[in-house]
């Protein structure tokens, strides 16, 4: 089990690695701070076919680590065999009589000892 589990690790690790670079890559889309203070345009030619394809990645690896973590943790995880239960108390059955018998008992009569010399 545990080489699944390095398996899926090392998947996970690409992919997040891979998703830091592409995200890295990707130029800023002009909103925010970038277009307050002056940013260029990504609006050029050929630009945008690089940016539908840098969000497609970025999306795709998204997907793939959270798929991944979810498959590691559906493959690998076992129940904890370890839990203490409290311990089952089991009481003997009562003894089971025939119908029309008397479901009486009696304790034995104990009888006192002879007075001693």
């Amino acid at each position: 089990m545990s080489t699944i589990f390095t398996l899926f690790m090392i998947l996970i690790m690409i992919a997040s690695i891979l998703l830091i670079i592409i995200i890295m890559a990707q130029n800023p889309k002009g909103g925010g701070l970038s277009g307050t203070f002056g940013g260029t345009s990504s609006a050029q030619f050929g630009v945008q076919r690089t940016n539908d394809f840098m969000e497609k990645a970025t999306w795709t690896l998204g997907s793939a680590i959270v798929i991944l973590i979810l498959l590691s943790v559906i493959l690998t995880g076992k129940p904890s065999t370890q839990m203490k239960q409290a311990p089952v108390r089991t009481e003997a059955p009562a003894p089971q009589t025939a119908p029309g018998t008397n479901n009486t008992t009696t304790a034995p009569v104990q009888t006192p000892a002879p007075a001693g010399n």
